[in-house]
């Protein structure tokens, strides 16, 4: 009978053995998902970083883009005005000219 009770306590005791490695395993296991996923947020923490300097200089390209645009519109309608003006003198001239015909249409 003590053989018996032995052997008992010794499959008990092995069972503890196992319950308690496998406690170990799966803590060891949690802590290196936990790892991971701390990287993976740093890394997501990075690359969203990464993307807001990107936007930000898509934004500011855009932005430059358009005052260049509003210039180039602005230096168009000049042109028109300073072309009209010299319409405008060149009517004059030939209004005032006494050397020059008047042009029939």
């Amino acid at each position: 009978m003590t053989w018996i009770v032995v052997l008992v306590l010794l499959v008990l005791a092995a069972v503890a053995a196992l319950v308690v490695v496998g406690r170990n395993r799966a803590r060891a296991a949690a802590d290196a998902h936990r790892a991971e996923a701390s990287e993976a947020r740093d890394q997501a923490a990075a690359t969203r970083r990464e993307a807001d300097r990107l936007a930000a200089g898509a934004e500011e390209r855009a932005a430059r883009a358009k005052q260049e645009t509003l210039a180039a519109d602005e230096q168009r309608l000049a042109a028109v005005d300073r072309r009209a003006a010299a319409h405008d003198l060149e009517a004059r001239a030939d209004e005032i000219d006494p050397d020059r015909q008047p042009t029939v249409n």
